[in-house]
C-alpha cells in the first residue's frame, strides 16, 4: 500500500507541475490578448497594426513549402481570430524553435554526422539489385545524413513485452556504456528490473544515461525521479521541460525510443518503458506493439541519434567532449547481408523524412503495401499516395486501433476512412484493443519500423526515429506479423463506402481544421 501511495503522490505532483505550467502559459496568452483588446478599443491604430501583423504572418504561412493540409487550418484561424491565431501559431505551429536551439542542433550535427561512414559502395550494391529500393535509401542518406549498412543483423519482435525482455537480457552484458532515450518512462512495475540493472551497471563503472520527454512522462514520473537516478549513479536528463513562461519550442517533443549498449547492440521500435506496453496493465484492451534489435555497424546511427538530443536540450547540462569515443568501431561480421538504414527525423528542418519514407514505400510498391498505426491523421499528399497506389492495383491496407486511447483523435482518425476506402484502400481495426506499432511492409522486400505515427504530430512536430530495411529476414517477419494480425481485425472498409450523414461530415470537417494540433 505504501508503494502505491508513494507512486500516486509522485504522479499527482508531476501532473500538478505540468498543469501549473500549462495554466500559466494560457494566462500569459490571455493577458496578452486582453491588453491588445483594450488597446485596440482605445486606439484605432492598434487595430491596423494587428491586421498588418496577421496579414504578414498569413503571407509567410502561404509562402512556406508545406502541404496545404498544414497551412489551411492556420490561415483560417488567423483570419477569423487574428490575435489568438497569431500567438497560437508562434507557440504551436512555427516549429522552428529559437535561434539558440537551431544553432545548437546545427553545431551538434556538424560534429556527430561526420562520425558515420558514407558507405556509398553499399548504396551502389543495392542499386544493382533493386534501383527503386536504392532510390529510397539514397533519399534518406542525402537528406537526413544517415548511411545504409550491409553489416548488421536485425531481429524483429512482434510484441513489445518480448522485445523488452530481450533488451533487459542484453543490458546485463553492458561493459562500457548504456544510452536510453524514451518518450515515456513510468516509474512502476516494468521499470523496476530495468532500474536494478542500470543501478548495478553504474556501480560497476558503466556510463549509464537515461533520457525522457517531459510531456510524455509527466503522468508517470514525480519530481524526485532525476535526483533518485543520479543518486544511483545513473545520469538522467529530461527533454524540453514545460515552464510557466511562453516557450516557442514547447510543441516539439522527443518521441524517439532508443537503447544503445556499448555501441554494439541497439533497440528501437514503438514501445515506451511503461506498464501498459508490456501487458502489466491493459486500460485499452490488448496493447499491440513491436520492436527491433540491431547488432553490428548500423548501431552507430542509433548512438549518434541519442547523442544529438542528449547534448542539445540544455546548454547548462554539459556536453560530451569526445564524441568519437562514444561512437566506437566494432569488430562484427553479420550473418545476414541485408540493407539496414536507421534514420532520424527532426521538426527543426524543412525535410519531412518520416512522411517521405512512407510515401516512397507506397510509390515503389508493386504488389502490396501494408501499414499499422495508432493514429491516422494525414496530409492530402499522403492521402493521394495511398489512393494512387491502390488505384494502380497495389493491395493497400491500414490497421488502426479497435479500442482508442484518445476518443477525439480516434474520431478524427475515422474521418479519413471514407476517402481512402472509396479509392480502394482496405481499412482494418484491431479488435482486441489498441495497436501502438508504427510500421509498414511492401512486396516482401522493404519494411520500416520505428516511432513514427501516421499523424501530424509525428510527421511534423516531433523528434522521431525509424529503421528502413531491405532484403533481410526482419522484413518477412514483419509481413508474417501482419498476416497473423489481419484475422484479429475487423475489416471496416465496406462500412465506410456507404457515405456519412451531413451532421457527421460537418463535425469531421471541423475536426480536420484542428488536425495539425492533434
Amino acid at each position: 500500500m505504501g508503494n502505491n501511495a508513494e507512486k500516486s503522490e509522485k504522479v499527482e505532483n508531476g501532473l500538478k507541475r505540468a498543469a501549473f505550467a500549462a495554466i500559466a502559459i494560457i494566462l500569459e496568452i490571455g493577458v496578452i490578448y486582453f491588453l491588445f483588446f483594450r488597446l485596440e478599443s482605445r486606439y484605432s491604430w492598434i487595430s491596423i497594426i494587428i491586421t498588418i501583423l496577421a496579414f504578414i504572418i498569413v503571407l509567410y504561412i502561404y509562402g512556406k513549402h508545406e502541404t496545404a493540409s498544414v497551412k489551411m487550418p492556420w490561415l483560417i484561424l488567423i483570419s477569423a481570430f487574428p490575435i489568438v491565431g497569431v500567438f497560437l501559431y508562434l507557440v504551436l505551429g512555427l516549429n522552428r524553435g529559437t535561434r539558440k536551439m537551431l544553432k545548437r542542433y546545427k553545431e551538434l550535427d556538424s560534429c556527430l554526422l561526420p562520425l558515420l561512414p558514407s558507405n556509398d559502395e553499399v548504396i551502389e550494391k543495392l542499386s544493382e539489385k533493386d534501383p527503386g529500393a536504392a532510390g529510397q535509401f539514397r533519399y534518406v542518406r542525402k537528406y537526413s545524413g544517415y548511411p545504409v549498412y550491409n553489416n548488421t543483423d536485425i531481429i524483429f519482435y512482434p510484441d513489445g513485452e518480448t522485445g523488452y525482455k530481450a533488451q533487459l537480457r542484453e543490458l546485463q552484458k553492458a561493459e562500457h556504456f548504456i544510452f536510453m532515450e524514451y518518450h515515456a518512462i513510468e516509474d512502476s512495475t516494468s521499470f523496476k528490473p530495468l532500474h536494478d540493472i542500470l543501478k548495478a551497471k553504474a556501480a560497476a563503472g558503466v556510463d549509464v544515461r537515461l533520457f525522457y520527454d517531459y510531456v510524455g512522462s509527466m503522468g508517470f514520473i514525480g519530481n524526485s525521479f532525476i535526483d533518485r537516478m543520479e543518486a544511483d549513479g545513473i545520469k538522467c536528463r529530461v527533454f524540453n521541460p514545460m515552464s510557466p513562461v511562453l516557450n516557442f519550442f514547447v510543441n516539439n517533443r522527443d518521441h524517439r525510443k532508443i537503447t544503445v549498449i556499448d555501441g554494439r547492440v541497439g533497440f528501437t521500435g514503438g514501445y515506451n518503458i511503461a506498464d501498459e506496453y508490456f501487458h502489466v496493465t491493459e486500460p485499452f484492451g490488448h496493447w499491440l506493439d513491436t520492436g527491433l534489435r540491431l547488432e553490428g555497424d548500423a548501431v552507430k546511427s542509433l548512438t549518434v541519434t541519442f547523442l544529438e538530443n542528449w547534448n542539445a536540450i540544455r546548454s547548462d547540462d554539459g556536453k560530451d567532449r569526445d564524441y568519437r569515443s562514444l561512437v566506437p568501431d566494432i569488430n562484427y561480421e553479420s550473418v545476414e547481408k541485408g540493407f539496414i538504414q536507421p534514420y532520424a527525423d527532426s521538426p527543426l528542418d524543412n525535410e519531412h523524412i518520416g512522411e517521405n519514407v512512407y510515401m516512397n514505400v507506397l510509390r515503389n510498391a508493386r504488389k502490396y503495401a501494408w501499414f499499422i498505426t495508432p493514429y491516422l491523421i494525414i496530409t492530402e499528399e499522403m492521402n493521394s499516395a495511398f489512393a494512387l497506389a491502390a488505384k494502380s492495383g497495389v493491395d493497400v491496407r491500414i490497421i488502426t486501433p479497435g479500442i482508442p486511447d484518445k476518443k477525439l483523435v480516434y474520431s478524427l482518425t475515422r474521418s479519413y476512412y471514407a476517402g481512402l476506402a472509396r479509392n480502394g484502400v482496405r481499412i482494418y481495426e484491431y479488435t482486441p484493443g489498441f495497436c501502438h506499432a508504427k510500421q509498414c511492409v511492401s512486396d516482401d522486400s522493404v519494411a520500416t519500423c520505428g516511432t513514427i505515427n501516421l499523424d501530424f504530430r509525428s510527421l511534423y512536430h516531433h523528434f522521431e526515429n525509424g529503421v528502413l530495411m531491405y532484403d533481410c529476414k526482419a522484413v518477412t517477419d514483419i509481413r508474417d506479423m501482419f498476416e497473423k494480425t489481419f484475422p484479429k481485425c475487423s475489416d471496416v472498409t465496406e462500412d465506410y463506402l456507404t457515405g456519412r450523414s451531413r451532421t457527421r461530415r460537418l463535425v469531421q470537417m471541423i475536426l480536420r481544421l484542428f488536425a495539425p494540433l492533434m
